[in-house]
């Protein structure tokens, strides 16, 4: 978001104080301090800082109450609205006022992958994330809805699909508190620029039920329970779906989850629901492989007494497989899940569905034994390749005072539906196994 160069060891005081003024407002973001060899060596009397004023960097945090009112009126007019809330609601810490939103409104809602969590999973009214592997659900509402409010969501290309066909009948309310971001890849109706968390403090002051909704209230619950996520599932072999819903069972939904990139990290999403903010610790739009296990200790270390579940692939693990020894040495508790299929799992299943089974440099055979790489480690280890052996080993992993590897040796071939392939919209869904 930012960066300073340090030119003087009398500058990082005030630098320090700026730079995390910085990354915890507005949009937030990481700041990077440079700090070259010279300074670091150079001695200099501390003075606190406390005020800070930088020019030309004033967010909005609270928003135009013109704008706010035009929401409020769109939505009495309604027959088909829907919320899109994404992680700006999580940053700004806005799930209450989006819970008080809804329930004063009654509009559904759907929250980005980035997003779970800002709204509780099991909610009557949430309809599951959208996009590239969302619920039917939710892709279908968003392109029937007449009114869609996005709340802290930028509208990237895996919820939007093809862009001149995303939500073609719907009116775009946006609130975000970049203003760079409105408008910037869907035209917007409603801007309105401001905090989440004060934008609808505001709105559920003069909000009402959104009484034209009614039949699409009931459309959206019959939806759900026709199409819900599903798989088939088997007793020889073992479903990475199946393994991520007992993950779930057995931590009770209260543990902090983070993953890698690719298959594993959308069935995470798809089977592990979220009722509250800041259990979903997941790369976005520049994330990339090897970044769930490390993200998995910072989030232990910060939160001692939660359980804390690393859901891996066996291609992101070995980029990042040798900081089992950070854990070994501060015996830090995470539970590593490693869901091996022996492939670069999503890459294969865009080889297989879109490049017509032209296979390249996906085949990950040659992996580590990882019980064994985790015991070299002095990590506590198990596999499993099968449903009973899985249940056993992962709550003896759980049951274990320090960190622990869990090796679930799933099936290679099974594939993350629903799919919106490249170039569709996001009604346009392969449903695999269930189409």
């Amino acid at each position: 978001k930012h960066s300073y160069l340090v030119r003087k060891a009398e500058d990082l005081p005030r630098i320090i104080h700026e730079a995390f003024h910085i990354a915890n407002s507005g949009r937030k973001g990481p700041v990077l301090i440079d700090i070259p060899k010279d300074v670091s060596n150079e001695k200099a009397l501390f003075k606190p800082h406390t005020e800070v004023k930088l020019r030309g960097y004033n967010p909005t945090v609270q928003p135009n109450k013109q704008q706010v009112d035009k929401m409020l009126r769109a939505i009495e007019q309604a027959e088909r609205p829907i919320l899109l809330v994404g992680g700006g609601a999580v940053y700004s810490g806005a799930h209450e006022e989006v819970l008080a939103f809804v329930e004063k409104t009654g509009i559904p809602v759907t929250t980005t992958l980035l997003g779970l969590g800002a709204f509780p999973s099991g909610h009557e009214l949430h309809m599951g994330f959208p996009g590239m592997h969302g619920t039917w659900t939710a892709n279908m509402a968003i392109q029937e809805s007449d009114l869609l409010i996005n709340i802290g969501a930028r509208f990237d290309d895996r919820v939007t699909g093809k862009l001149t066909g995303f939500a073609p009948n719907a009116k775009i309310v946006h609130i975000d508190i970049d203003p760079a971001e409105i408008g910037k890849n869907v035209p917007t109706d409603i801007p309105i620029v401001g905090d989440v968390k004060a934008v609808l403090q505001q709105a559920v002051a003069g909000a009402k039920y959104a009484a034209k909704a009614d039949a699409w209230r009931a459309q959206i619950a019959e939806r759900k329970a026709a199409k819900p996520f599903a798989y088939k599932d088997s007793d020889e072999e073992l479903k990475p779906q199946w393994v991520v819903s007992m993950i779930h069972e057995t931590t009770h939904g209260d543990a902090i989850v983070t993953t890698d990139v690719g298959q594993h990290q959308m069935w995470a999403a798809q089977y592990y629901p979220f009722n509250k903010p800041r259990s979903w610790v997941t790369s976005g739009g520049l994330g990339t492989m090897g970044f769930g296990f490390p993200s998995a200790i910072g989030a232990q270390m910060g939160n001692p007494d939660r359980t804390v579940v690393s859901i891996n692939g066996d291609g992101g693990m070995q980029m990042c497989s040798q900081e089992l020894a950070i854990c070994a040495i501060n015996n830090i508790p995470v539970k590593v899940a490693i869901l091996n299929n022996q492939v670069l799992g999503m890459v294969r299943q865009w080889q297989e569905l879109i490049y017509d089974n032209r296979y390249s440099h996906i085949d990950l055979a040659g992996s580590p034994d990882f019980v064994k790489l985790a015991e070299a480690y002095g990590v506590k280890a198990f596999r499993a390749t099968n449903k009973d052996e899985a249940r056993t080993a992962w709550e003896a992993a759980l049951a274990h005072d320090g960190p622990a590897v869990v090796e679930f040796v799933v099936r290679k071939g099974e594939n993350v539906f629903p799919m919106v392939p490249q170039g569709a919209t996001i009604d346009q869904m392969l449903m695999g196994d269930d189409e």
